[in-house]
Formats: structure tokens, C-alpha cells, sequence
């Protein structure tokens, strides 16, 4: 197995449960009201349009609030994610909510392998995803696999831009993190995940790549889709940049000065020709 592989499954198995006991995450909230939406997902909604009745596959679904979402919005839901605890708090959440979803254990570069001959109208992946994939090229073709064709990609990620920022300077912007897919990675050492914890992580080191916008595109493109959609926003679900942003009533941060200097997260949809 992958060393960088292994090191961040660890690291999310960890996690999962601690995410799922987070008030971040709103689990109670979701069971309660049937008709709640994650926020990521009700941020999504005026570019994701109408998914009533469609098939559509989450990648990277983590422990499931999305992929649940995406299942209250009418879509017939897999979600698909390599943590084996992440998945098992996602199971827990469908079946507290009375709904259907599949889950299936894979690697994103393995989905289609490990869903052979199905296809899917709407590929779905949720912020804070790509970071972890060593490779956009292989990413793009596993998303095409998995896609009919007319079908569409949705993706909403932190931009590319934000991602070379270093957060510790709380007084400026400044490039010190690549912006380009390098073959390395970066590397992060915290025994803290990015929800109100108690508890220490003991899987503290994590593996992270950048991958810039034209990769994104031309990966996509290489592998037969086309982009319809590509918006640039000035906020993202989570203090990206701490003592630099302001959170606001659709629990977006967003920078406190001069918002307009830099872009915080992007939405991308292509389609399969």
C-alpha cells in the first residue's frame, strides 16, 4: 500500500468518529429535521440545479451529511470513500434517517473498478477533497469511467490559490505552499482534525497535494468532458486563513479585509461528450 495512503486512512479513520460527535458536523440537526440540508450542500444548490431521480455516485463522502443531502434533493446516492470508520458513521446516520443510501469501501482511483459496469448521472465531490489525491490525471479518468455519457461532473473545492497561502501569518497573504501538483507531497504534522475536539489525534501526520486550476481543467478535458461551469467564490465552509476571516449567517468565512484579493473555493461542472 501507498505510504501517503496509508498515513491519511489512518488519519480519517480517526477522525470519523470524532466528526460524528461534532456539533460541526450537525448530525442531531439532521436527524431531527428531515428536511435539513448540510450546509455544504444548501451552499451548492443554485449551481447543482435539479437532481431529483438521478444517479449519482459522492466520492471522498467522508461520513455521509453530503451524501445524505444529496438523497433528500431526490438523487438515488452510493457514496464512496476509502475509510472503513468513516463509512461505517455513515451507514449509522442513513439508518437514524430512514434512508436508502449504498456505500461502497474504495480508493477514488479504484471507484470504478470497484463498481464495475455501473455508470452515474452526476458525479458528486464535496470541498476539501482533492487535496488528497497525489494526481488529478488519474482522478479525471475515474471520473469519466463513472459518468454517462451527457453526464456531469459537480465539483466544489478550495481554490488552488488559498491552498499556497500559509495560515500561521495572520497579518498577511503569503505564498510559501505549492500551487502547482508537485511529486511530493506536503507534508503536516497535528495531533489536532479541524472540528472542537477533546481528544488528540494519535495519526497526526497527513499527506497533502495541490493541484492548480489548469490541471484541473485540462485533466478533465484529456479525459473526454467538456466544462460548462466554472465560478470562483470568495468564501469557503471553514477558517482557512484564522485571525484573517470573518464567519457569516451561511457559516461561510469569508477575509475580513479586501475579500476581493483572493479567491477561497471555486465551483467546476463539466460534462461527458
Amino acid at each position: 500500500m501507498d505510504h501517503s495512503l496509508q498515513l491519511n486512512r489512518a488519519s480519517w479513520d480517526e477522525r470519523a468518529p470524532l466528526h460524528a460527535a461534532s456539533k460541526d458536523y450537525a448530525i442531531e440537526q439532521l436527524v431531527r429535521d428531515r428536511d435539513r440540508l448540510s450546509d455544504t450542500v444548501r451552499f451548492d444548490l443554485p449551481l447543482l440545479g435539479d437532481i431529483d431521480g438521478l444517479d449519482v455516485i459522492h466520492l471522498q463522502c467522508h461520513i455521509g451529511t453530503d451524501t445524505l443531502s444529496l438523497a433528500r434533493l431526490g438523487a438515488q446516492v452510493c457514496g464512496l470513500d476509502y475509510s472503513a470508520a468513516s463509512l461505517a458513521e455513515a451507514r449509522v446516520l442513513a439508518a437514524r434517517c430512514r434512508t436508502s443510501i449504498e456505500y461502497v469501501e474504495s480508493d477514488v482511483y479504484a471507484a470504478d473498478k470497484a463498481l464495475p459496469g455501473r455508470t452515474f448521472d452526476l458525479v458528486y465531490t464535496g470541498i476539501g477533497a482533492l487535496c488528497w489525491l497525489p494526481r488529478i490525471e488519474p482522478w479525471a479518468r475515474t471520473v469519466a469511467a463513472l459518468l454517462k455519457p451527457g453526464g456531469r461532473l459537480f465539483l466544489r473545492d478550495g481554490h488552488p490559490m488559498l491552498m499556497a497561502v500559509n495560515e500561521d501569518h495572520q497579518d498577511r497573504l503569503q505564498l510559501e505552499y505549492p500551487y502547482f501538483e508537485q511529486q511530493e507531497p506536503t507534508v503536516w504534522h497535528s495531533d489536532q482534525t479541524y472540528v472542537e475536539a477533546d481528544q488528540r489525534l494519535a495519526h497526526s501526520e497527513t499527506h497533502e497535494w495541490n493541484h492548480g486550476l489548469g490541471e484541473v481543467i485540462s485533466a478533465l478535458l484529456s479525459h473526454g468532458l467538456h466544462l460548462t461551469t466554472l465560478v470562483e467564490h470568495q468564501s469557503i465552509p471553514w477558517e482557512a486563513l484564522p485571525g484573517q476571516m470573518i464567519k457569516g449567517d451561511d457559516g461561510e468565512y469569508r477575509l475580513r479585509e479586501q475579500p476581493a484579493r483572493l479567491p477561497l473555493s471555486y465551483t467546476l461542472v463539466a460534462v461527458k461528450t
